[in-house]
């Protein structure tokens, strides 16, 4: 890791947000800050707005079950979110933990794209996303139980559904926004 100095994100991020911090790193210009969960929506919002950083791109969003890890933290689950400043051509990576029955401040008012990603987080790992507008199952069926990413999870489990499960209620939506209609 290069500790040699800090980057503009870090010494930014730290200068506004210094409790909120547990570790920060960079290593070929790549910055990771590893925050607590209370401060993931305002340090993201600072992240996009602030003109000198402006991490306008949300890259990804990903989820880790540290269920057999050795604990370097008390909580299960890790999510992180990577950004990217298209105009400054930097990286900045934002990890929270998070206790199966936590729930995350959603980043679907700063960021669209994150609608989809979390939903799948959701899906597969079960943690929640405070304030996400949709939060249901994208990838597993409705009647799906459990969550298939989480390590305690039984590998050979076999599930029997039921139903069909359709998304057409939010296809309408987005074609009603349009002007469009189904034609049903």
């Amino acid at each position: 890791m290069d500790t040699t100095s800090e980057s503009i994100t870090i010494s930014k991020v730290k200068a506004k947000f210094g409790n909120d911090v547990i570790s920060a790193s960079s290593w070929r210009g790549d910055d990771a800050l590893v925050i607590r969960k209370e401060a993931l929506l305002a340090i993201a919002k600072f992240l996009r707005e602030d003109p000198e950083l402006d991490y306008n791109f949300l890259v990804d969003i990903g989820g880790v079950d540290y269920l057999t890890y050795p604990k370097p933290q008390p909580e299960r689950f890790g999510v992180g979110y990577q950004f990217l400043s298209m105009q400054h051509k930097h990286r900045v990576r934002l990890k929270v933990f998070a206790a199966a029955s936590d729930e995350i401040d959603t980043l679907v008012p700063l960021w669209k794209s994150a609608n989809w990603m979390e939903r799948e987080i959701f899906d597969q790992y079960g943690l929640k996303f405070k304030g996400h507008p949709n939060l249901r199952r994208l990838l597993n069926h409705v009647e799906f139980v459990g969550h298939p990413l989480r390590k305690d999870y039984p590998i050979k489990k076999r599930q029997v559904l039921s139903t069909s499960d359709s998304m057409m209620d939010e296809m309408k939506q987005r074609l009603a926004v349009k002007g469009l209609t189904t034609g049903r």
